[in-house]
């Protein structure tokens, strides 16, 4: 039912500045800034090779636009939101449903970019936020338009997400969303004694959702947190960070083995970043 982790959404308070700050992170300018009229947002998205980072903000009144400011009001620029692709959402639709006993709808969507006129489709379903415990996620299937891919990249330049991080007070509550109810492959389920609490990863699409499960009493509330890009040269990629003034630690080897990482500090809308390459 997912075939992927379609987009990131990142709430920002100034686009034009985040656009300026993740072209320097990624070493590439969005392919498409445009604006969504129904919504009340406006957005600026960056293509990698499995999926695309969103930078989204208010700009007229408008549902989603209350939205992102209602967040960036209780948590400042953040990730805001996790879309999912499906291939078939009325397929979608119908067991998703069934799974939460709700009767869930398919709004039409349509994106317009600013400089080309150029206009993309698709269909989506919202996922109650009760259900999906506090985190904005979407179903969506593409259905007309494309988006451009960046140009005259090289080795320094971002060129995958590897994961997005969450945290979660109730780790057992989370597997069932993620695993029972959206069907997500559960790759990993493990107790960590430092932390208290489990480690779990979802892989879809060659790309990881990571959880950090540690139970507390209250309400089950899951919330984005983080986020973690691949390159394919973690040195020329750092040197051109510090060349371009974005601040970044030096480079060690990474919990996984075969992997080298290093965080960066600054130029990422205050969303905690890491950076890594598989060896």
């Amino acid at each position: 039912m997912i075939k992927s982790i379609d987009h990131i959404l990142v709430a920002v308070e100034d686009l034009d500045k985040a656009v300026e700050d993740y072209s320097l992170v990624f070493g590439f300018g969005p392919t498409w800034q445009g604006s969504h009229p129904s919504l009340g947002t406006k957005n600026a998205l960056f293509p990698l090779e499995n999926m695309y980072l969103e930078l989204i903000a208010k700009k007229d009144e408008g549902p989603l636009g209350e939205s992102i400011g209602e967040h960036l009001e209780k948590n400042g620029e953040s990730v805001f939101g996790l879309a999912l692709e499906t291939e078939n959402i009325e397929k979608a639709k119908k067991k998703l449903s069934a799974n939460f006993k709700v009767d869930l709808e398919i709004l039409d969507g349509k994106g317009l970019d600013n400089i080309s006129k150029k206009e993309r489709y698709w269909k989506n379903i919202l996922i109650p936020m009760n259900i999906s415990r506090g985190v904005f996620t979407l179903l969506i299937e593409h259905t007309g338009g494309t988006l451009p891919e960046p140009e005259d990249l090289d080795e320094s330049n971002i060129s995958r997400m590897d994961h997005v991080v969450i945290n979660s007070n109730d780790p057992d509550g989370l597997v069932d969303l993620y695993k029972e109810k959206y069907g997500i492959r559960l790759a990993l389920d493990q107790f960590v004694e430092q932390w208290g609490g489990r480690m779990l990863f979802f892989r879809t699409n060659q790309t990881t959702i990571e959880a950090i499960g540690i139970k507390k009493d209250g309400p089950p509330e899951d919330s984005l947190w983080g986020l973690a890009w691949t390159t394919n040269d973690i040195e020329a990629t750092r040197k051109r960070l510090l060349q371009s003034d974005v601040e970044i630690t030096d480079i060690k080897k990474g919990r996984k083995p075969k992997t080298l990482v290093a965080t960066i500090k600054s130029h990422t809308s205050n969303v905690p970043t890491l950076l890594i390459e598989h060896l």
